[in-house]
């Protein structure tokens, strides 16, 4: 696959069959996951992949919990904004995404396989999110659909006690990748262009070129 497809085409697909994932596969994905970039070189992380389903079953309610909460604090107004004008583009939009990322909350036991992402006394993610992030684009190569998700964060411990990880050596549980055959297609994610989220040498500043559409495919 054309590293630039791929690229263009990794977005959060959290809709996904419970099929399993082949064992080669996740060997795959993850032999790509630690060849990320290291600070350092110190490699301080460690990965878990979770696919026994009465340790999922543990986790799903709560992570019910914290979807419950994340809309009701740190995404309370767009919430409130949204389903006061649902007609709106900004609205149809969010709710689009609000609609996706319940989902996976609703069915989070379906899902077959979640990778999760620890680093040691290190909360700055500098190395585990680029590992992550290889690890999503080694699974789109697959046809893995994934989605990146750090809202266990809520009730971090409890994750943790659950997955056995010790809680005095430092361990920070970074973020958690839901894996699986997705249910939709791929395509490229609409975004606002470079032109209008960047700068050159001081804020404000034009770019100095405007991609008006993608430039894949």
């Amino acid at each position: 696959m054309d590293a630039r497809e791929v690229l263009y085409t990794t977005r959060a697909m959290r809709r996904v069959k419970s099929d399993p994932i082949p064992m080669d596969i996740q060997e795959r994905i993850m032999d790509a996951a630690v060849r990320a970039p290291s600070g350092g070189n110190a490699q301080n992380w460690r990965f878990m992949l979770v696919d026994d389903p009465a340790v999922i079953a543990q986790i799903g309610p709560i992570y019910r919990a914290a979807m419950t909460l994340l809309w009701g604090s740190v995404y309370a107004e767009r919430v409130a904004a949204a389903e006061a004008d649902p007609e709106s583009p900004d609205s149809k939009a969010f709710l689009r995404v609000q609609k996706s990322a319940q989902w996976l909350a609703d069915n989070f036991e379906k899902v077959p396989l979640y990778l999760f992402g620890f680093t040691q006394n290190d909360t700055s993610g500098s190395s585990i999110y680029p590992a992550l992030w290889s690890a999503q684009l080694a699974a789109r190569v697959e046809g893995i659909g994934a989605s990146l998700t750090q809202v266990l964060a809520f009730q971090h411990d409890d994750v943790l006690n659950i997955l056995g990880i010790p809680t005095d050596e430092g361990w920070y549980m970074a973020g958690c990748v839901s894996l699986g055959y997705p249910t939709g297609k791929w395509g490229v994610a609409s975004r606002q262009q470079a032109h209008e989220v960047s700068f050159r040498n001081q804020w404000g500043s034009p770019l100095g070129f405007e991609t008006p559409e993608p430039l894949w495919p």
